[in-house]
């Protein structure tokens, strides 16, 4: 059995935990002062300031399970009587990236299912402090990127505060790491690399990266063949979180004053569509600028909202399993609104109803992905000479 020391061995510290997380279960017993995060090993080495302190925290952790962010941890005495900078670097470690802070941090991303771009990194961490510069790369190691703040102390809140957090539920987590590098070389301001304090630099073209020495970030989007990005620029913003009632959907992020929006297939919590999950997101692009593969729609019969009906965007819905349609044929029959949009998926229940002495249906799906495929490719259709408007009925049943 090893004798008692200062030093506490944890073991199973995955990387949601945090320095702080193991200041916080051992303070009760004393004071740390040296605490070493071993992450290739999932395993720490914390140092009391006695072996007093140490011993009670091993005693009481020896009838209580210890447990930090759902997961349990295992603690004993270290083979170390002490913690030195020869101890941090056998471990595998540089000192001089965690035990002396440094306002740069060098952040990998684990479990990384959606792409991670400049606009994304700066929104998680300039709550902290003011980011100066950001540089995007790939390595080995995964998806990496350098943070340079314009104070240590910022540099050190964000990774108190970050370390071992997802960005998205359940994936995209942070490996947060105090870098070497005393300053940041960024060239281009875009996807990849940005200079928040000298925004007059010039884009790069797609494909290449420009921080040489850092890692390659061409790759960043990585999407299957057949994937589909689209943007669209919307005429009142306002309208997109009314369609979600008031706020945005869940696992959506970021809030502008923008009317672009970004959609693409990667949020789980997002519309599924033609066997894929579709995120809807604001774009930084303030419009979108013309070219061949562009289309205006400013004035078209798509748009189910226009500037004088604004009062509709109440009726704006998440997609449900319920689609109504208006603007029908005045001697359509229901049987004839089912077989128009049927093919899309299996129908449970229909209603051909009268308002105004205006015809209009309500179509229940057995899901809403079979609803939103039927809306998306039959809004706008013609029946019967008449071009129909289908939106999603707020109604769970007929």
């Amino acid at each position: 059995m090893t004798e008692p020391s200062k030093v506490i061995h944890v073991r199973n510290v995955g990387l949601e935990i945090a320095e702080a997380d193991l200041l916080q279960l051992i303070q009760p017993f004393g004071v740390a002062s040296k605490v070493v995060m071993l992450r290739a090993k999932n395993q720490a080495l914390v140092q009391m300031h006695d072996v007093a302190s140490a011993v009670s925290a091993l005693q009481y952790y020896s009838t209580v399970q210890p447990s930090v962010r759902g997961r349990n941890v295992y603690l004993q005495f270290s083979s170390h009587q002490e913690l030195t900078t020869a101890d941090q670097n056998a471990q595998g470690r540089k000192s001089d990236q965690d035990s002396q802070p440094n306002r740069i941090l060098l952040v990998t991303i684990h479990h990384m299912i959606y792409p991670i771009t400049v606009e994304v990194l700066h929104q998680v961490f300039s709550p902290h402090g003011f980011v100066e510069k950001i540089v995007t790369f790939q390595k080995t190691a995964g998806f990496q990127a350098l943070i340079q703040f314009q104070s240590r102390q910022s540099a050190l809140q964000a990774r108190t505060s970050l370390q071992g957090r997802n960005i998205y539920d359940g994936c995209c987590q942070l490996d947060i790491q105090f870098s070497n590098l005393n300053e940041l070389q960024v060239n281009c301001n875009n996807d990849r690399s940005r200079d928040f304090t000298n925004p007059s630099l010039p884009t790069e073209q797609r494909g290449r990266s420009s921080q040489v020495g850092y890692g390659d970030g061409g790759g960043i989007y990585a999407l299957q063949p057949g994937s589909r990005v689209a943007f669209a620029q919307m005429g009142n913003a306002a309208a997109i979180a009314a369609a979600f009632g008031g706020g945005l959907p869940p696992g959506i992020t970021g809030t502008n004053d923008r009317c672009t929006i970004l959609a693409t297939n990667l949020n789980p919590e997002g519309a599924m569509l033609f066997g894929k999950k579709m995120e809807v997101n604001f774009s930084k692009y303030p419009n979108i600028t013309p070219a061949p593969d562009t289309h205006e729609y400013a004035n078209s019969s798509l748009n189910r909202f226009h500037n004088n009906a604004i009062k509709n965007y109440r009726y704006c819905c998440a997609p449900t399993k319920m689609i109504h349609l208006s603007s029908l044929p005045h001697e359509i029959a229901e049987d004839e609104v089912v077989a128009h949009v049927e093919e899309h998926g299996s129908v449970v229940n229909s209603k051909l109803y009268e308002v105004n002495g205006k015809k209009q249906a309500l179509v229940q799906f057995e899901n809403e992905e079979q609803a939103t495929e039927a809306l998306v490719c039959k809004h706008a259709t013609t029946l019967d000479r008449c071009v129909i408007r289908i939106s999603f009925s707020q109604l769970q049943s007929i």
